[in-house]
């Protein structure tokens, strides 16, 4: 699989640890940036994230900021991304099997790098669901999207 990976200032360090990770687990990498500590705008990031996922030249996307928040705002606007923050295992469980979500953002002020790891692994290795109350559920989003 192919993952994008991007981040501000806040979660640049946690980034280059999660590339490492996402290579050790047989995936290609998609490294937007940023490349330092330096403040930078997560917007300019998370939209050049989620465009990698909409447009197929990433299978998934894994977006970093202080809060994850911002990063999961503006990658939401993008068409065809069901973005989501996760905070722990299960929710990152639940926001793939149940949600369909292409793009995890993680808070680096808020997580331990090891809760990270963790969450992203989940992420990563959880299939979306087949069963008709997902599939249903995920088409109602994306028929909210098309009308707006």
């Amino acid at each position: 699989m192919k993952i994008v990976i991007g981040s501000d200032h806040a979660g640049f360090n946690y980034k280059s640890r999660l590339i490492e990770l996402v290579k050790s687990m047989g995936h290609t990498i998609l490294d937007i940036g940023t490349d330092s500590c330096q403040s930078v705008d997560y917007p300019d990031f998370g939209e050049k994230g989620a465009r990698a996922v909409a447009c197929g030249k990433a299978d998934i996307g894994i977006l970093i900021c202080g809060t994850g928040i911002g990063m999961d705002m503006v990658a939401n606007k993008i068409k065809g991304i069901r973005s989501a923050v996760c905070w722990n295992e299960e929710t990152a469980r639940f926001a793939r099997d149940h949600n369909f979500a292409n793009i995890l953002c993680l808070g680096a002020r808020f997580l331990s790098l090891e809760k990270c790891i963790e969450i992203t692994k989940i992420f990563i290795n959880t299939p979306v669901s087949d069963e008709k109350r997902h599939i249903r559920r995920v088409n109602k989003i994306m028929k909210v999207e098309e009308r707006n």
